[in-house]
């Protein structure tokens, strides 16, 4: 399958780098063509090299790359990647991240420290990015960073589809984990016609990735419980939000997140924990050996290779997902 799509004067080529080529295949297949082959490969000192085989003058390039660990050597390939485009003339390059890299430091909390977002950000439209797409960016001011077209898709609409097909909504409460998931637990609660409650936490100032829960607002009792939020990382806030349900009458406790991060401690916790099913995305790669009977994974590459269909061909990507506008 070539990986080349033309569309009278236009061309549209695909491009993948090494950190998720499932996800890369399984959209390449849902828009019909192939990856453009490359030679890529890490000299002795650990410096990327890439190149591509067919020529991309003129082209419409779309460069998918999930910043999966080790995150920095993703990036830094998915940039290399740009500028390899932008040198051999590239018409438009568009950037595409599944998960967004650094999207936590989005904001200066203390003196001396940096906005990392940004800096990705900038980073890109140096390389010659003219455009993103991501999914579930952590705070929707990161579309601000990049000084051209943002394209900010939401997970939301297959994730609710499946909850909604394998759970009954009529005895349901959708919950944010802390106050600053509230806004996205509260489309989840419009989506599926369900109550919402709020989980009021307070983190350790002194330990990273700390998280101490105090109480529960709203009504959980004998209610399913499902937990929403843009990434699960080590796991400690949503399973200490479940138990803080579970404290209190809930009788049953499902979690939904888009990224799948999944550090350190993480499956073990989700694992050992009395949450009965946890539902993500294949944002980023889940190994084999990170992955357990709760695990549900649901695919992401049609809703990213639509987005790159309507990109391509100058229509409108707010319009075909729900959340976006």
């Amino acid at each position: 399958m070539s990986g080349i799509r033309a569309t009278g004067t236009k061309t549209l080529m695909l491009f993948g780098g090494r950190a998720h080529p499932e996800l890369n295949a399984e959209v390449a297949d849902h828009l019909g063509v192939g990856l453009v082959p490359s030679k890529t490969h890490n000299f002795a000192n650990g410096e990327v090299y890439v190149r591509f085989d067919e020529s991309v003058r003129g082209s419409d390039a779309f460069v998918i790359q999930s910043h999966t660990a080790p995150i920095n050597e993703w990036i830094m390939e998915q940039l290399i990647m740009v500028d390899a485009l932008k040198r051999a003339s590239a018409k438009q390059i568009t950037v595409v991240m599944p998960f967004y890299g650094y999207a936590r430091q989005d904001k200066k909390h203390r003196g001396r420290e940096p906005i990392s977002a940004r800096l990705v950000a900038d980073m890109f439209q140096t390389a010659g990015a003219d455009r993103l797409m991501a999914v579930d960016l952590h705070t929707a001011q990161i579309q601000g960073f990049f000084d051209g077209p943002v394209d900010h898709l939401w997970a939301l609409p297959i994730l609710a589809d499946h909850v909604a097909a394998q759970h009954d909504p009529a005895n349901m409460t959708i919950v944010s984990p802390d106050a600053g998931r509230v806004r996205v637990a509260d489309v989840w609660a419009d989506r599926l016609g369900t109550p919402l409650a709020i989980i009021h936490k307070r983190r350790d100032p002194n330990v990273a990735n700390k998280v101490k829960v105090h109480e529960v607002v709203g009504d959980v009792e004998g209610r399913t419980c499902l937990l929403v939020d843009d990434m699960i990382d080590t796991a400690g806030t949503i399973t200490q939000a479940a138990e803080a349900l579970l404290a209190n009458g809930a009788a049953g406790v499902l979690v939904a997140a888009t990224h799948a991060v999944l550090s350190g401690p993480a499956v073990d916790r989700l694992k050992n924990s009395g949450i009965s099913e946890v539902i993500v995305t294949n944002t980023l790669p889940i190994p084999e050996e990170r992955r357990f009977d709760k695990l549900t994974v649901l695919s992401i590459a049609p809703l990213v290779a639509r987005a790159i269909h309507e990109v391509f061909e100058e229509g409108s990507v707010t319009s075909l997902f729900n959340g976006n506008a």
